[in-house]
């Protein structure tokens, strides 16, 4: 499995950010453009690792409905703080792969009492349509063989663990608790089967 190369082959650029200096370039797959960063030599032992679906709503706009944006700002500390890491940030994974449209569509049904599960299906659309074939490609493009995976997502690592890949270690990515963030994300945990032990008085969720 390879990523699609382009005509030139993107540079590796730098990308400076408030957490640190990383390096960055784009990656084509399946017809969708990709972002990787990456901080220290990554090709020599375990490597942490975050694979980060793209989310608009939360990543730019910061949105209380759910954590992402908090999963991405902590993933980035925690690389910079090891100054060793690589984050794939995969677009189309927009809504848990519905796109955004499709998000927002779910987004006014759960305005209505319904949780996240329900809405998407009640759009006639999965729960979780999203595929991690991408971060497989470039994990080995990029000579990584060995991570630790910052994830709270078991279907995720089961993915990951299916493919040719070492997975070391399981961390968990913590984030703080909202009120308005509350409900998404022990829907997340009791009916996704997501690894959350979400605690209303440490404000945490791990």
């Amino acid at each position: 499995m390879k990523y699609e190369e382009h005509t030139l082959s993107p540079p590796w650029v730098h990308l400076p950010t408030r957490y640190g200096k990383f390096r960055a370039r784009s990656y084509d797959f399946n017809d969708q453009e990709h972002l990787v960063l990456t901080l220290g030599e990554v090709t020599q032992g375990p490597v942490l690792v975050r694979i980060h679906s793209e989310c608009l709503t939360g990543d730019v706009f910061h949105s209380l409905r759910c954590d992402c944006g908090q999963q991405l700002e902590f993933a980035m500390e925690r690389i910079v703080a090891l100054n060793k890491g690589v984050i794939i940030y995969l677009r189309g994974h927009e809504g848990r792969g519905i796109g955004l449209k499709q998000k927002l569509a779910a987004y006014s049904l759960q305005d209505q009492g319904m949780d996240t599960v329900d809405a998407n299906l009640s759009l006639g659309l999965p729960v979780d349509a999203r595929s991690y074939d991408a971060a497989v490609a470039i994990l080995h493009d990029l000579q990584v063989k060995e991570i630790d995976l910052l994830t709270n997502n078991p279907e995720k690592l089961a993915r990951l663990e299916a493919s040719s890949l070492v997975i070391r270690n399981r961390i968990a990515v913590q984030t703080t608790i909202h009120p308005i963030t509350q409900k998404y994300l022990q829907t997340k945990r009791d009916r996704m089967g997501h690894l959350l032990e979400i605690d209303a008085d440490e404000s945490k969720a791990k």
